[in-house]
C-alpha cells in the first residue's frame, strides 16, 4: 500500500476554499492531488441540477460556478445524499475512496460515507469526526494528497489562505494541527 499523506484544511466559505485552490495552482501543485468537499444545503430559492455530459459532471445552483470550475480541473466528481449530512458534493481523488468504501460495504462505526472514505485513506478517526462536523455546519474541506514533501509544501501555501484549521496527516507521524 502506498504511503498516505494529506493536508486537510477547513474553510468557512466556498470563496475561501476557491482562493486556496488558486494559490495551490499558482504554486505548481498538481491539481489531480486535490479533493474538495462541501454540502449543497442552500437550494431553497435556486434550481439545482446535476447531469453528466460525456466524462464531465455539470451542476447548477447557488454555487454552480464554484463547483463547475472544480469539476473541470480536479480528478473525479460526485454527488452523494448522505444521511445525517444531506446533499454533499465532492471533487478529486477522495471520490474514489468514498466509492470504494461504499462498493466494498465497508462500515466504520458511526462514520458517514465521506468519513469512511477519509478513514480509508489514512485520516485518523478523531480527525474524521471533526471533518464530518465541519461539513454538517456548512464548511468546506480542501485536501491535498501526496508524498510527505508535497503535502508539507501544500500546507505552507494553505497556511497563508486563512483557513479555519489546517492539519497535516503523514504516514507514521502524528497529525499536526494549526489554528
Amino acid at each position: 500500500m502506498p504511503e498516505m499523506n494529506a493536508v486537510v484544511a477547513v474553510y468557512a466559505t466556498h470563496t475561501g476554499a476557491e482562493e486556496a485552490v488558486k494559490e495551490l495552482q499558482r504554486a505548481g501543485i498538481d491539481m489531480r492531488t486535490l479533493s474538495i468537499v462541501g454540502k449543497d444545503s442552500h437550494t431553497d430559492e435556486h434550481v439545482v441540477g446535476y447531469y453528466n455530459t460525456g466524462d464531465r459532471m455539470k451542476y447548477w445552483g447557488k454555487t454552480g460556478a464554484f463547483w463547475g470550475g472544480f469539476w473541470g480541473m480536479l480528478f473525479g466528481s460526485a454527488f452523494f445524499a448522505i444521511p445525517g449530512l444531506g446533499a454533499v458534493l465532492v471533487a478529486g481523488p477522495l471520490v474514489a475512496w468514498i466509492v470504494g468504501a461504499l462498493e466494498g460495504a465497508v462500515v466504520f462505526g458511526g462514520l458517514s460515507a465521506i468519513g469512511a472514505g477519509l478513514y480509508g485513506m489514512g485520516i485518523p478517526k478523531d480527525s474524521v469526526v471533526q471533518y464530518e462536523l465541519a461539513l454538517k455546519t456548512d464548511q468546506f474541506l480542501l485536501m491535498v494528497h501526496g508524498t510527505h514533501p508535497e503535502v508539507v509544501k501544500a500546507k505552507a501555501i494553505i497556511d497563508g489562505t486563512q483557513p479555519i484549521s489546517v492539519t497535516l496527516h503523514s504516514a507514521g507521524v502524528a497529525a499536526t494541527a494549526v489554528k
